[in-house]
């Protein structure tokens, strides 16, 4: 029996479709959705367990995977089997539990699994865009508790107009390029780069993309209406208890907003808040703790919140005693750690980011191999958070997907300022040392200075700020560098980094609903002041790039050679490259130029010597002397019939002198006119079609002598010598 399908179809403004299906896939699943644009198409499907979890937050996973069979290839490697996801999929993944999260139930405890599958690959269409979109309209179809339809599009600025979800080739000449997250009435996540755009003109791109958004939110409550959207399946709530939440406020607010005014550090504040919420507890008898005990650690959280927050709308103060535009102090040091190639320091109040550089060839390029592309990076960043930067003591199960975002937005915020003509493969980590408040714009900021300390020429310097904000919905209060309790207190996470001349990359979650455009304004304008202020800290310890390398840092220099001498320098084996890599104590890449046909050459070494000697080698052997010029050769092989020659400034490129070329009189043994180590002028004569092979004469610089009669050129065809042609043959007896 063929199943019923339901179908929704989204036009974009070019024309272009993008369709959800529902009812033929995955039908055990509590919702499920195909989406498809062009020939791409993602399979997304949602379940979430009927028996809440013994937790106090939602155990939400959401998993987006690239299959290989959707572009027709193989896994890499030995096992030929999909295996753990890439940071791309990460960076998916991430993109649109940022975006879901909130809109569950805060009492919604309940395990719940999202799982995105690439199932078909256009290379046309860019999947990540219709993610968020696929993982909305398979929970619209469930039963389970979400508050509204969302939707993620990517837009770009192309040409100076805006593009919705365009293709990685468009990508190339965009000078926008961000995600945006939203549902009808609230943009919710912002995630982009850009080259150095004005905020009015980030503010621009949101609200196109958002005006995509609305319609495809809209296509889903349409698909839920005709598939029969299910009613919402009942679940236990938490308890709630009215008497016990007074008396915790009572307890606790203004003893949590007088600690939260009087300014102290971070490990002070928390052992203060701990102890009050000790306090609150021993107000209440042992059996009342042992039935209520969660119970009342929510409210007290709930009560320490709302201190926080009125503290700053009532007083314009904040957690550590700033004002809401003040920067936390900062020092900065560059050259600390003295075998890098590059590294800085950089603090900033609670938070500290230690940044290290590496230098090499093509080799060390990051190698993408994806379903959806495949390319190489020379230019990447990787962030390491240790548990020790926040005082604590927790297993380390390899990279977090935390790590892997916050990496990528400091890559993303430095890469345009790195020049496309650099000629290594830049390798930048950041060692997160301590943290209370966005260490992923501390990783910018010492990511950019030891850049700097490495001799990479920047464009220019770039700097990152974190903002926050607190709104009751009548008054707000837009952070500069926020604190962690403020990224967890507020209302705003908003990252943006930049040049002093422009926004080059971002990263926003919103937790409030219907946040208005002057205030997101607002705050990227408060964000540059912000910036500003920073930038000129790092400027002020490091002006500008080192002119050059540090004296153990390797010296790239990059040349060709003809596609047809690869082979000859690389030698049988590869034994003529080793050797010269071995005496010269450098590193050789070749890769081949198949559109111009020729070898790029990158020399890799600490000794310019060894550089130079590399050099030498590579113009000897594309030395290509001109017909009738004289040069300055030397001998450095004697034979029977000539010599040896090597052009002096060509060492390793030789030619053969034949002994009648020596000199006009008539040479018996080639030592008579030369030695060994001579050196003597030659002239030229190129390619002699009698010989079949070059001429080199070294008697067409001499003088004739007085007389000198030239010998009649030898007869090839003929057989014998001239005597033998002028005797007269014998008669038969």
């Amino acid at each position: 029996m063929i199943p019923q399908t339901f179908k929704e179809v989204i036009t974009l403004d070019d024309g272009r479709e993008i369709s959800i299906e529902t009812g033929k896939l995955a039908k055990q699943a509590h919702g499920s959705v195909v989406v498809q644009m062009g020939k791409a198409m993602l399979l997304c499907t949602v379940v979430s367990n009927y028996d809440a979890s013994d937790v106090d937050f939602l155990p939400l996973t959401v998993d987006y995977r690239e299959k290989f069979a959707a572009s027709g290839r193989y896994p890499g490697g030995f096992f030929k089997r999909e295996a753990r996801p890439s940071d791309n999929e990460v960076l998916t993944m991430r993109l649109v539990d940022r975006c879901l999260r909130p809109l569950f139930p805060k009492d919604y405890h309940a395990e719940t699994q999202v799982m995105i599958q690439l199932m078909s690959h256009d290379d046309d269409v860019m999947p990540d865009a219709l993610a968020g979109l696929a993982a909305s309209a398979a929970i619209q179809l469930s039963d389970i508790p979400f508050e509204t339809p969302i939707s993620e599009v990517r837009v770009a600025r192309i040409d100076g107009a805006f593009v919705i979800n365009p293709s990685r080739a468009q990508l190339e000449t965009a000078d926008i390029d961000m995600m945006i997250g939203a549902s009808a009435d609230s943009v919710m996540m912002v995630e982009g780069e850009m080259n150095e755009i004005s905020e009015e003109e980030m503010a621009d791109a949101i609200k196109f993309a958002h005006e995509a958004i609305k319609e495809q939110c809209e296509a889903q409550v349409r698909l839920a209406e005709a598939f029969g959207k299910k009613a919402t399946r009942a679940y236990e709530s938490e308890l709630e208890d009215e008497a016990i939440e007074q008396k915790v406020y009572e307890a606790a607010y203004q003893a949590c907003y007088d600690i939260a005014k009087a300014g102290s550090s971070k490990q002070e504040r928390g052992l203060a808040f701990n102890e009050v919420k000790e306090q609150v507890i021993a107000l209440f008898t042992e059996e009342e703790q042992e039935a209520y005990g969660k119970l009342i650690s929510k409210y007290f959280s709930k009560t320490h919140k709302e201190a926080v927050r009125n503290l700053t709308l009532n007083e314009g103060v904040r957690l550590d005693g700033r004002q809401t535009t003040d920067i936390r102090p900062i020092w900065c040091e560059v050259d600390y750690l003295p075998s890098t190639h590059g590294s800085s320091i950089f603090t900033r109040g609670e938070t500290q980011a230690l940044a290290t550089v590496t230098l090499g060839t093509s080799r060390e390029a990051n190698v993408i191999d994806l379903p959806t592309y495949q390319g190489e990076e020379t230019f990447y960043l990787h962030y390491n958070f240790p548990p020790f930067s926040t005082g604590e003591a927790r297993p380390i199960r390899g990279t977090s997907r935390r790590e892997v975002g916050h990496g990528n937005l400091a890559q993303r915020a430095l890469k345009k300022m790195v020049p496309a003509d650099c000629p290594y493969t830049v390798r930048v980590v950041s060692e997160v040392l301590e943290s209370n408040g966005s260490s992923s714009m501390a990783t910018v900021c010492a990511g950019t200075m030891a850049l700097m300390d490495a001799g990479v020429q920047l464009h220019k310097p770039v700097s990152g700020i974190a903002m926050g904000l607190i709104s009751d919905g009548e008054r707000h209060a837009v952070l500069s560098d926020i604190l962690g309790d403020e990224d967890h207190l507020g209302d705003m996470d908003f990252k943006v980094t930049g040049t002093a001349d422009g926004i080059t990359a971002c990263q926003m979650d919103i937790k409030i609903k219907g946040l208005s455009y002057d205030i997101l304004v607002q705050a990227l304008k408060q964000a540059r002041d912000g910036r500003l202020h920073i930038l000129s800290k790092l400027t002020d310890t490091i002006a500008q790039p080192n002119a050059d390398v540090k004296p153990h840092a390797p010296k790239m220099v990059t040349t060709t050679i003809p596609g047809d001498l690869i082979g000859a320098f690389i030698g049988p084996g590869g034994k003529n490259i080793q050797e010269l890599q071995k005496t010269t104590e450098t590193t050789i890449v070749i890769n081949e130029d198949e559109a111009t046909e020729t070898g790029i050459v990158e020399i890799l070494g600490t000794s310019q010597e060894g550089i130079d000697a590399v050099l030498a080698k590579i113009e000897a052997m594309t030395f290509k002397p001109e017909k009738g010029s004289v040069y300055e050769m030397k001998v450095v092989k004697i034979l029977d019939f000539g010599a040896v020659l090597e052009f002096t400034e060509a060492p390793g490129n030789e030619q053969l002198l034949h002994i009648s070329e020596m000199a006009w009189e008539r040479t018996s043994n080639v030592t008579d006119v030369m030695n060994l180590g001579d050196v003597v002028d030659v002239k030229y004569f190129g390619f002699d079609p009698r010989t079949k092979r070059e001429k080199i004469s070294r008697k067409a610089l001499l003088p004739k002598p007085e007389g000198f009669k030239e010998r009649p050129p030898r007869d090839n065809n003929s057989k014998g010598n001239n005597r033998d042609r002028d005797r007269k043959p014998r008669e038969n007896n």
